[in-house]
């Protein structure tokens, strides 16, 4: 693995003495938002991790190598290349191998962070069961990487542009459990509510890595997800948002846009529609979850 692994002296450092780390993707600074909200956001969530006791290590593919931490001309250069690739499990090989610039998706951030030893992940939300997905197949590689790679993902849900009862009626079949933290209610990403439940209810950090300790000692592997709603404050209403995003996938049909350009595409209409208020709560939800991972993971250092 060394041949195909970096760390930044910070999280070298931190692993070699048992440190709680939490893993971060790069994905959603390339192509999730706008710079230079993407690379404020990079930075601060760095922060936040550091303020709650843990220390980052955003992940990316540079150079033939996976990069388990990113220094600030490293983050500049996924926030501001045009040319960056979206990265999963498939392509992983290829981009190492061809030297290209890679951004990580969940999948293949819980893939370098499983090699480097990291068990917490921090993002927005995950992928999953795209809607209409009994026609289209558009299942993302997400949920099958959750089945079987030991990391725990903090999220504010699926994103909402997908079909979420599908969603967790795929991760129930492949045995990832769905942890609310704070919450009985699966949150929807822009909204604290979907009208699913969850599969555990939990309020506090230690009982997260108690339940996630007990899995992986058990040989249970897999990860898990801990639902995590973004901040009241900074929610949008639930029927208002499913509204937009209807409109924003009408649109994306009738242009004939598929595969990995449809997230990026329906996320920009999706803050255009919404003049910029998704994007905003999107930043919001993000720095919540690098808060909650950031304390899962220390907990599980104890």
């Amino acid at each position: 693995m060394n041949n195909y692994l970096t760390f930044t002296d910070e999280v070298k450092e931190a692993l070699a003495n048992n440190k709680p780390v939490v893993a971060l993707e790069t994905t959603i600074i390339s192509h999730g938002m706008p710079y230079p909200q993407n690379i404020e956001m990079a930075k601060k969530v760095e922060q936040i991790i550091r303020d709650n006791g843990a220390v980052p290590a955003t992940i990316g593919i540079m150079d033939g190598k996976i990069k388990i931490g990113l220094n600030e001309q490293e983050l500049e250069e996924f926030a501001t290349n045009q040319n960056v690739d979206k990265v999963s499990r498939r392509d992983l090989p290829y981009i190492l191998s061809s030297g290209r610039i890679g951004a990580t998706t969940v999948a293949a951030t819980m893939i370098g962070a499983a090699l480097a030893g990291i068990q917490v992940f921090a993002t927005g939300g995950i992928g999953g069961v795209h809607r209409e997905a009994e026609v289209t197949m558009d299942i993302s590689a997400d949920l099958t990487e959750l089945a079987q790679t030991n990391v725990a993902v903090v999220c504010a849900g699926v994103k909402s542009i997908l079909d979420i009862g599908l969603t967790l009626e795929y991760l129930e079949t492949y045995g990832v459990p769905v942890i609310g933290y704070k919450t009985s209610e699966f949150p929807s990403f822009y909204a604290r509510e979907s009208g699913f439940g969850v599969d555990f209810h939990l309020n506090e950090a230690a009982e997260v890595a108690s339940m996630l300790r007990t899995k992986w000692e058990l040989g249970l592997n897999g990860g898990a997800i801990i639902a995590n709603p973004v901040p009241a404050e900074s929610a949008m209403d639930h029927l208002e948002i499913e509204g937009v995003i209807q409109q924003a996938l009408a649109e994306a049909k009738d242009q004939n846009i598929t595969g990995k350009k449809v997230t990026p595409f329906l996320l920009s209409r999706i803050k255009q529609l919404t003049e910029g208020r998704s994007l905003e709560t999107n930043i919001a939800l993000v720095y919540h979850n690098a808060e909650v991972a950031a304390k899962v993971a220390v907990a599980l250092k104890n």
